[in-house]
């Protein structure tokens, strides 16, 4: 038995832990990366990928279990906060604001919050400002992320 432990342990100790493996990350758009938090290797192997700019919707009382604003900057990535707190900072100003963020960007850019979510609404809502068809726009949302926020900006552009 002792043997058995000794070699689980020897195995699992060479195995990276979770928090370390790549996440997938979306293209809803060409230049365009959408998903979660990044971990520094995400955000080594988006640097390979040609991303330039990392634009974090997180708060920042949100924990992301390192230093991402330095990590990023290290690696020579632009990195700009634009806090999304939840459902009541989902609004059309706020997504003016950051579809304006994103055409001022020269190269590749990851988009992120904690899951995508307030990505795919924020997204979904500067598409409909600009004149994109209201499923159209819902559509480039979940494909960026958005889930559980749907009702919320699916409100705020009408019915269809």
């Amino acid at each position: 038995m002792i043997r058995f432990a000794s070699l689980l342990f020897l195995l699992l100790a060479g195995c990276p832990p979770l928090a370390a493996h790549a996440r997938d990350f979306t293209q809803p758009q060409p230049g365009l990366h959408t998903g979660g938090q990044p971990s520094q290797d995400d955000l080594v192997r988006l640097k390979s990928q040609g991303v330039r700019t990392v634009i974090d919707l997180r708060g920042a009382q949100e924990d992301r279990g390192y230093d991402e604003a330095a990590g990023a900057q290290r690696l020579g990535l632009n990195y700009i906060a634009l806090p999304i707190a939840g459902k009541d900072d989902v609004t059309p100003a706020n997504a003016k604001a950051l579809g304006e963020l994103l055409r001022a960007q020269n190269g590749d850019v990851l988009l992120h919050c904690a899951s995508g979510n307030r990505v795919g609404a924020l997204l979904a809502l500067d598409a409909a400002t600009r004149g994109v068809p209201r499923e159209e726009a819902l559509e480039l949302g979940r494909k960026a992320g958005l889930t559980s926020l749907e009702p919320v900006v699916a409100e705020q552009l009408g019915k269809p």
